[in-house]
């Protein structure tokens, strides 16, 4: 009887030695993991948006989406994420000192251990700066295309029928 508690309770060690705990790569897929948010003007906080999908087979939760600093601040998805579903993690930059910036979010996953970081980067320019950079870089605009107004043909009649239009 000893030598079956034994082995069962070796069984039960070996599992649980073997066993790999799930990461965030097992559960969550990222759009991207950078966003790089280009020219930002110094003053004008800026917002990135990532998504994040489920890839499991259960929902997923996002218990925590920290900025590292307190320039950034950030909002998430607070509802369950279905299987195959999206949620969205928000973070804005306060853009208030000129300089290249690189800011990491840390996100934690009900249920994973590991802890996810994601960033975004940018250059803050000086509202004179800003400004200058815009003029030579202008934003292309999208036209937005409208269908033409139908064009009703006339209606045409065989020999002897009335046209109800004449």
């Amino acid at each position: 009887m000893k030598k079956l508690f034994f082995s069962i309770a070796a069984l039960s060690l070996a599992s649980l030695a073997f066993a790999q705990p799930k990461t965030a790569a097992d559960v969550a897929k990222f759009a991207t993991e950078t966003i790089d948010l280009g020219k930002v003007k110094q003053g004008v906080p800026k917002p990135a948006t990532f998504t994040v999908t489920n890839i499991s087979k259960d929902p997923l939760i996002i218990e925590q989406a920290n900025p590292t600093c307190g320039c950034t601040i950030s909002d998430y998805t607070k509802e369950p994420i279905a299987p195959g579903k999206t949620g969205i993690i928000t973070a804005t930059y306060n853009a208030a000192g000129v300089s290249h910036f690189e800011k990491t979010l840390t996100v934690k996953f009900a249920g994973i251990d590991e802890i996810k970081s994601i960033k975004i980067t940018g250059d803050v320019l000086s509202a004179e700066d800003y400004d200058k950079w815009a003029l030579e870089n202008p934003v292309k605009k999208v036209e937005t295309v409208t269908p033409k107004e139908k064009v009703v043909a006339p209606v045409k009649t065989s020999k002897g029928s009335k046209n109800p239009k004449s």
